[in-house]
């Protein structure tokens, strides 16, 4: 999968790139990331990209020419692909939508800075806007990395092991249960007792349970919506 990601600021990403299971799947080929740095596309001796919003107000706006230059600049691609804008005002990234994005042949992701981006980059060349929570952020920089993260470990091939992301939290709309490793006892903190029995039908409930405690206690909003089963509804009654 291919990603094209369009900012200010393309240091910024060297190190995320560079380690970590995004680095591994670019150097095996299973991931495509290219930075455009929309100040190449800016015309004019000192490149601007930024100017004062129309109707006055505080901050700077990007503007327009320069991002949509370099949307038409970049190499086409055969198949699927979407624009997103990185914006606070964007549909919440969730898990759904990482899947959902997954499945594209190229996903273009344009990074924000200052008090937004001029309106006509959204009204003309964007398929969709992402916000990744209710929180303000200096730039989509940081965001464009989460998406890429989040949607890129679920592209074939990208986590080894095809079950892994299956048995993350959010994926079936619960958070995920308890993990532990060797040692058995650090510091007078003992691995629950069941993990260690060897009885793989107890474990899976051990863990079910949990899992279902654990987004009743911390994520209540999640259980509303998740899909149980009636073994499900019977462990969240009685968990033992």
């Amino acid at each position: 999968m291919r990603f094209d990601v369009l900012t200010l600021f393309p240091g910024l990403f060297a190190p995320f790139l560079e380690q970590g299971i995004v680095g591994r799947s670019i150097a095996q080929g299973l991931l495509d990331v290219r930075l455009t740095d929309i100040r190449d596309y800016a015309r004019g001796a000192h490149r601007v990209t930024d100017d004062r919003p129309y109707g006055g107000g505080s901050g700077m706006v990007m503007k327009v020419g320069p991002i949509v230059r370099a949307l038409r600049d970049l190499e086409p691609v055969e198949g699927t692909e979407r624009i997103a804008l990185l914006s606070p005002q964007g549909r919440l990234f969730d898990q759904d939508l990482a899947w959902e994005l997954s499945t594209l042949d190229r996903l273009v992701l344009v990074c924000g800075r200052y008090e937004g981006i001029d309106e006509r980059v959204r009204e003309g060349y964007a398929d969709l806007e992402i916000s990744i929570g209710d929180f303000v952020l200096s730039g989509g920089e940081v965001a464009a990395m989460a998406v890429i993260d989040a949607v890129g470990r679920l592209v074939p091939g990208v986590l080894g092991c095809e079950d892994s992301n299956r048995e993350d939290s959010f994926e079936e709309g619960l958070l995920e249960h308890p993990h532990y490793t060797r040692p058995p006892v650090f510091e007078e903190r003992s691995v629950p007792e069941i993990l260690l029995s060897g009885d793989h039908e107890k474990i899976r409930l051990w863990r079910r349970a949990e899992a279902l405690k654990r987004t009743r206690e911390r994520r209540p909003d999640l259980l509303e919506g998740a899909h149980l089963s009636e073994e499900d509804r019977k462990l969240l009654r009685d968990p033992k």
